[in-house]
């Protein structure tokens, strides 16, 4: 029973650790408006790392607020998120 219980416990802390982690992936992206025409380049937390699981997640947040996705870049960790930060502006963790 001791065995059962510490392998949950590890368990638990594995999952906990994956949860984490996935929490601190960043995706920068292009984005459009029509009519006028309007682009922008931004960066947005995602939950998954994957660029195509990114892909769809930021897609889907953006046409929430009007806007199309253009590109997903990168897919990147927090280290680098305080290089993009100049270029996105306002579009910085804004969605």
């Amino acid at each position: 029973m001791k065995q059962i219980l510490t392998f949950l416990a590890i368990a638990s802390l594995v999952t906990l650790g994956t949860t984490a982690s996935a929490a601190e992936c960043y995706a920068d992206y292009k984005a459009k408006q029509d009519n006028p025409l309007r682009l922008h380049y931004g960066v947005m937390q995602v939950s998954a790392c994957k660029k195509g699981k990114a892909k769809q997640e930021v897609a889907k947040r953006l046409k929430s607020s009007g806007w199309t996705l253009l590109n997903v870049i990168t897919v990147f960790g927090p280290e680098g998120l305080d290089q993009r930060k100049a270029n996105a502006g306002k579009y910085y963790l804004r969605f």
